[in-house]
């Protein structure tokens, strides 16, 4: 099977009161797969996953979405592109149900015209319909039913990441950023949760691009598993070949693995 690069990161450096936390870097993302990034404490990973979020621009070199060069494109553009992110801490509505959460999503919705809902009431309710039917679609396959009509900000810390993850599947997502997808969940829920992530990965098809410190987790979900640090890309390849190089384990992560 032919490489299909979703995401292609091109000689990318991007530098901070002259200290370069990405130096030219490149790596590339395949589609379909769940491809890891892992590291040492500055070695450059949050950086990068800015840059290919759009949250800040590189210094140079180019990154390529789906083909097209989206260098200093800004997150909302990448979202009507396909790729959706996923944050360390959950941002959820707090105030809104979990249902409600995920109706936010869909861009572009007739409801948001206050024109729309006086001039064509019937179009927004029947539009409201298939996207409320879309969201328990996507609470039932998360399993997330019990709490489908609670307020977001009442749940674990373990289903707002799931609700998270449930909001990267209300629009047709190319690729999705999960940034340190384990902070704050408890082991019970992240099986839960990891469990989600190979289903939609296997079964609907979606590209992740992962950032964690939870090895254990990084080794159950990810082929490739790229390794940077000092702002380079210094290593890729399964996780059991990356804990097997004992350069790598020595100089970056200390005996045995533990960290990003």
């Amino acid at each position: 099977m032919s490489f299909d690069a979703v995401i292609d990161v091109q000689h990318v450096s991007k530098s901070f009161g002259g200290l370069k936390a990405v130096n030219n870097c490149s790596l590339q993302v395949a589609r379909g797969s769940i491809t890891g990034l892992i590291g040492p404490n500055g070695a450059g990973k949050s950086t990068l996953f800015n840059l290919v979020a759009g949250n800040i621009e590189p210094d140079s070199g180019r990154i390529v979405f789906d083909g097209a060069d989206v260098t200093g494109l800004p997150p909302h553009k990448l979202f009507h592109r396909g790729m959706l992110r996923t944050f360390q801490i959950a941002h959820e509505f707090s105030n809104m149900t979990a249902v409600e959460n995920l109706m936010m999503v869909p861009s572009d919705q007739k409801g948001e015209s206050l024109l729309s809902t006086w001039l064509r009431p019937g179009a927004v309710a029947a539009q409201d319909a298939l996207v409320r039917r879309k969201a328990l679609d996507v609470i039932d396959f998360l399993k997330l039913g019990h709490v489908k009509n609670e307020l977001a900000g009442n749940l674990s810390g373990g289903q707002k990441k799931l609700l998270e993850l449930g909001r990267t599947m209300m629009v047709d997502a190319k690729v999705v950023l999960l940034d340190e997808v384990a902070a704050g969940v408890n082991k019970t829920l992240l099986q839960d949760l990891a469990a989600n992530i190979e289903r939609m990965n296997r079964e609907l098809g979606y590209t992740f691009f992962v950032i964690e410190h939870d090895m254990d987790l990084i080794g159950r979900l990810c082929d490739p598993v790229i390794v940077m640090a000092q702002g380079e890309k210094i290593a890729e390849g399964p996780m059991s070949e990356i804990r097997a190089n004992p350069a790598i384990v020595e100089a970056y992560f200390g005996s045995p693995v533990e960290a990003a």
